[in-house]
């Protein structure tokens, strides 16, 4: 069976389907929403008790449910000045060091650092850096938020495929994080430069900032991106940052020397938005 998703996947029309998810997902009509929204909770255990408004009829559609605030108790954010806080609810996928260029993916697989963040000029900043690569299932928050105080310099869309980004392809598809479709933001922080990367995935109808909106869609062909210099757009810990209108990963690097990550976590691990993922080094 797993091996018939994976080659599904490398036949189906992701993009199209990924575009009638778009139209769908923001569908107002009350069966049609109201019955998308009974089947993920059911499916996949979403916990309604932790939403800021827990009656799922009450979202004006699927997608208004999809990125659903929290209640403001649920989560206590960790506000230290030298720790890193998750940025989201999740599982991690993968969290460690970049070795000669390389990021871990899974056993036998990495991804190459320089394509992953679209063959930036950035991307020297985190050579032998930290990495941590997290999972956002259907049921988890899906608004990313700040894991330390930044000022962004830049962002920068790479277009490209959209695999699915759960444990099986991830699994199974060579250099899946640097192959889909993702959008990056780039920061000067406490800890030096950081870079936050939202990987789209199949039916991840659109991923978007707060400073920008929605970034994709619409569909583009070609490497774009957009510098913050002269803004001075700054963000505290724990700002929200951006959001999934539908789920798929988040890679959060760090340069050589700048932070370590908390011993206790491993692959597969749960964690939650604001539990402490690192600190900052001296």
């Amino acid at each position: 069976m797993d091996r018939l998703f994976i080659m599904l996947q490398h036949v189906l029309p992701k993009h199209m389907l990924s575009a009638l998810m778009h139209k769908l997902a923001r569908c107002k009509t009350p069966w049609v929403k109201n019955t998308i929204i009974k089947l993920i909770i059911k499916q996949f255990g979403v916990d309604m008790s932790e939403a800021a408004e827990s009656d799922p009829e009450a979202y004006e559609t699927f997608n208004a449910f999809f990125t659903r605030t929290l209640r403001e108790d649920v989560r206590p954010l960790e506000k230290g000045r030298t720790t890193i806080a998750c940025p989201v609810d999740g599982a991690i996928s993968q969290i460690g060091s970049i070795e000669n260029g390389e990021v871990f993916q899974a056993k036998g697989k990495s991804f190459n650092l320089s394509a992953l963040l679209g063959n930036d000029e950035l991307t020297s900043q985190f050579e032998d850096g930290q990495f941590s690569t997290i999972y956002l299932s259907p049921k988890d928050y899906h608004r990313i938020h700040f894991p330390i105080g930044g000022t962004l310099k830049k962002m920068v869309h790479v277009p490209g495929e959209l695999f699915s980004v759960n444990q099986t392809t991830v699994n199974a598809v060579d250099e899946l994080f640097a192959r889909n479709e993702r959008v990056i933001a780039f920061f000067d922080t406490p800890a030096g430069p950081m870079a936050m990367v939202m990987v789209g995935a199949v039916f991840v109808s659109s991923i978007e900032t707060v400073w920008y909106g929605e970034v994709t869609p619409p569909r583009h062909n070609q490497v774009r991106q957009w510098t913050y210099n002269d803004k001075k757009l700054k963000y505290k810990k724990n700002d929200e940052m951006g959001r999934f209108n539908m789920g798929s990963t988040v890679v959060l690097l760090y340069g050589k020397n700048r932070v370590t990550w908390a011993k206790d976590l491993a692959e597969g691990d749960t964690v939650r938005l604001g539990q402490v993922i690192g600190k900052i080094k001296k």
